[in-house]
Formats: structure tokens, C-alpha cells, sequence
């Protein structure tokens, strides 16, 4: 059984079992620490942060009582609330288990052990935030992405697919579900990843700003045009070029960049001469891809250059089963940044959390959790502690409606808004045609 690469602090006064113990979770793919003097675990614990400690009950007394072992648990729970502690004993009293639990150990195991069942008990012992970042991460060289829902695995599945190729990419998502962190792991992933990563909000520029910023321009080209500037798509060359919010640009704006995109090759403002250009381009946008094809917005032979592959981001509140693993990514964040303890999430915070509905998605997510970890009075957020922002609008739940109820009638209306056609409705919805016939079947629908 493999082990996230966590660290493992053994303190028992028996070498053998020391040395039993580090040659079996080393070999897991953790990094071990062994002691054999209890007196040693205040300096250790202030030099090396430990996610699982497994310590022995009974060190100096004779009659093997458990009280060493309950003294330093005692010790370590005190100033290190959050670590993990497994308690060994030779002697299996259940009383002593029980004390022991109630003194704050994770778990309690027994002398003899078997190896696999000593894994198993450390797994189960290892930090929520240390397995999520395991289990739930998808890592991009310094990007990251938190996600467990089938629907995201599938997001992570197509960029795996498209990345290595130079394939123009176009991807959809509300406000705030993280389509800039999904453009620069696909960059990350690309054989152009040694090169610029250029991203420009394109929805910002106006009119006399477009050609300047995207094309560059020559010196004396307009009154404070002072010096040679080089335009994003030449500082992007032989890399990639991120172009946010494409569906706010005017029809004037299109038909510059599809001149550009058919010729591959810019030309400055106050120049005649043109520049090749070797960009992977990148579009994303919060606009439906059926708003986005409507003719008097959207050119559609645009469309064409910049959408070979579409990548759909679902919105929060389409994958419950992120929000706590995001959350607690944002919780260790935020307390290392505001140099805060480590900081848990209570149930009554994970309910509050799962009913909500998220119209600001990740980024209102990320927010919520930053104000908790600077207001919250101790290193547990409870349901008081998780203040929603009055900036979004929320989707109410009726009353007395479930999760489930919602989930159906919001799938009902996507298919009655496509008349019929599954595939226009689940791009509609943010996921594959499979996930949305997995959900028909799941609801009894035909």
C-alpha cells in the first residue's frame, strides 16, 4: 500500500520495532523519523512539522500502565491539536484504548501488528488537507487544480488529450470557475511550456487600446506612441497566447483577430510590414457557445478558428463533491498566509457549505474561506464562521426541496430548452452526454 508523501514521526523505546517500523514506511513512499527517548519530542515537533506520530504507551514503568504514553499524547494534542497520533501498546486493554481516544489519539493499535493493517490505520490517520492534496489535485508544473467530481476528472481527461497538441482551444464556464487555471495547465502540459504564457483580457480593451495592446505598434505611429512596442502575440510567439473574455469583444474587434488568426502574421500600427507569428491560441468566455454562435454578436467563421476543441467548466454548484476538498485547500492557504494555526472545517461548516449554491462559484468559494480564516476566534470553522458575500445573487432552494429535486428539474429544463436533444443539453449543463445519461437513469427519466 502506497502513502502520500507525508512525514511520520516513531517514538518507542524499542530499536527493533524502530527499525521494523522505518524500513516498512519508507518503502511506502513516506519520509520517517525515529526516536527512542520521549524527551525528545517537544524539540522534534519544533523543528519538522509531522503529519502522523506513532507513539509507544509505555516507556519507563514497569507496570506498563499506559501513563507515559497518555503524559505525551497529552503533550503533543496540547500545542499540536491537528497532528495525528496512533497509539502502540503491547497490551490490548480496551479501557486503555478508550482513554486513550478520549485523550485525543486517531487510533490505537496493537503489538504484534500486521503490516498491512498498520498502513491502513496510518492512511485513515492522515490529515484531511493531506490526502485531498493526494487524492483530489490535479498539478500542472505550478498550477493547480482541486477536484474529486466525475464531471471535473473528465475536464482533467481532455486536457491531458489536448494539450500536447497545438490545437486551438475554447473554454466555457461561468465567472469564476477557473478558466484562466485551466488555459495555463494546458500550456503547462504542452510541448510549448518552455516558452511565454501570454494572457490578455481582451473583454477590457477598448476600441483604440485592441490593435495597440494585441498587435504592437511602431514609434510615432499615434501622439503617445513614444518608442517600438511589441504586441501580446509577438511577445507570445512561440508559446501561447490566452485570450480571455472573447465573447465581449465588438464584430470590428472579430474581424481584425480572424485576419490575423487565417495569415498568421501581425502588423504594427505605423508599419506596413508584417510579422509571422507562432502562437497556441487559447479563448475562454462566460458566454454559452449557442449565445456565442448567435450571428449578430458572434462571427461564426471565428468561431471556427479559435473552438477546434471546446472544454466546459461546470459551475460549483453542478459538483458538490469539490467543495470541501477546495475548501480545505483555501483553509491551508489562508493559514499559512495570515500565519494562523492550522485550521479545520467543522460539520455544521461543511453543511452550511454543501447547501449553498455558489453563483460566484470557485472564486466566492475562495473568498468565503480567506474572511472565515482571518475572523474565526479558534482553529475550527463553524457554520458562524462561513459569512456569504451579499455581492452574489443566490439560487434559493424552495422550501422543503432537496438537492436531488433541483439536480432533476434543472437537467428537465436543459432538455426542454434543446427540444429533446441531449447533446445541445448537457453542453448546456457543463457535462458529458454520458454523465447526463448516467443522471437520466438515475432519475427515472426518459
Amino acid at each position: 500500500m502506497k502513502l502520500p508523501p507525508i512525514q511520520i514521526l516513531v517514538v518507542d523505546d524499542d530499536p527493533d520495532v524502530l527499525t521494523a517500523v522505518s524500513y516498512l514506511l519508507r518503502s511506502t513512499g513516506a519520509t520517517v523519523t525515529t526516536e527512542k527517548n520521549p524527551e525528545q519530542i517537544p524539540s522534534l515537533l519544533t523543528t519538522k512539522k509531522f503529519d502522523v506520530i506513532l507513539l509507544d504507551m509505555n516507556f519507563k514503568s514497569v507496570i506498563h500502565s499506559g501513563n507515559e504514553g497518555i503524559y505525551w499524547l497529552q503533550k503533543i494534542k496540547s500545542k499540536y491539536p491537528d497532528t495525528s497520533v496512533i497509539m502502540i501498546t503491547a497490551y490490548g486493554a480496551i479501557d486503555l484504548a478508550i482513554r486513550s481516544l478520549k485523550e485525543g489519539a486517531t487510533d490505537f493499535i496493537v503489538k504484534p501488528w500486521n503490516n498491512e493493517k498498520l498502513l491502513q490505520t496510518i492512511y485513515h490517520s492522515i490529515p484531511t488537507t493531506e490526502k485531498t492534496k493526494k487524492q483530489n489535485t490535479k498539478h500542472s508544473g505550478n498550477t493547480t487544480i482541486i477536484g474529486q467530481s466525475e464531471v471535473l476528472q473528465e475536464v482533467f481527461l481532455k486536457i491531458e488529450k489536448v494539450a500536447p497538441t497545438d490545437a486551438n482551444i475554447l473554454i466555457l464556464g461561468e465567472n469564476g470557475t477557473g478558466k484562466d487555471l485551466i488555459a495555463k495547465a494546458i500550456h503547462e502540459q504542452s510541448l510549448r511550456n518552455k516558452s511565454p504564457f501570454i494572457k490578455v483580457d481582451v473583454g477590457a480593451l477598448t476600441e483604440s487600446l485592441f490593435e495597440s495592446e494585441l498587435f504592437g505598434y511602431k514609434k510615432g505611429a499615434f501622439t503617445d506612441a513614444k518608442e517600438d512596442r511589441l504586441g501580446r502575440f509577438e511577445a507570445a510567439n512561440g508559446g501561447t497566447l490566452f485570450l480571455d473574455e472573447i465573447g465581449n469583444i465588438s464584430l470590428q474587434q472579430q474581424a481584425k483577430l480572424l485576419t490575423v488568426l487565417q495569415n498568421r502574421q501581425v502588423t504594427k500600427l505605423g508599419s506596413n510590414e508584417p510579422t509571422a507569428i507562432d502562437i497556441r491560441l487559447i479563448c475562454a468566455t462566460n458566454i454559452s457557445i449557442q449565445d456565442l454562435s448567435n450571428e449578430n454578436k458572434f462571427r461564426k467563421d471565428l468561431i471556427y478558428r479559435i473552438n477546434t476543441v471546446e472544454i466546459i467548466i461546470p459551475p460549483l454548484r453542478n459538483r458538490k463533491e469539490d467543495i470541501v476538498p477546495l475548501a480545505n485547500y483555501f483553509l491551508e492557504v489562508y493559514s499559512q498566509k495570515y500565519l494562523k494555526p492550522p485550521t479545520q472545517l467543522h460539520q455544521s461548516a461543511i453543511k452550511k457549505l454543501q447547501q449553498y449554491s455558489f453563483p460566484g462559484n470557485v472564486r466566492e468559494l475562495q473568498y468565503i474561506i480567506e474572511r472565515a480564516v482571518i475572523m474565526a476566534d479558534s482553529n475550527m470553522i463553524t457554520e458562524q464562521d462561513i459569512i456569504y458575500s451579499p455581492i452574489e445573487k443566490t439560487v434559493e432552494l424552495e422550501k422543503n426541496d432537496t438537492l436531488s429535486n433541483v439536480e432533476k428539474k434543472t437537467i428537465l429544463k436543459a432538455i426542454e430548452n434543446n427540444n429533446g436533444n441531449i447533446s445541445k443539453a448537457a453542453k448546456e449543463l457543463g457535462i458529458t452526454r454520458t454523465a447526463l445519461y448516467r443522471r437520466l437513469n438515475k432519475y427515472d427519466i426518459d
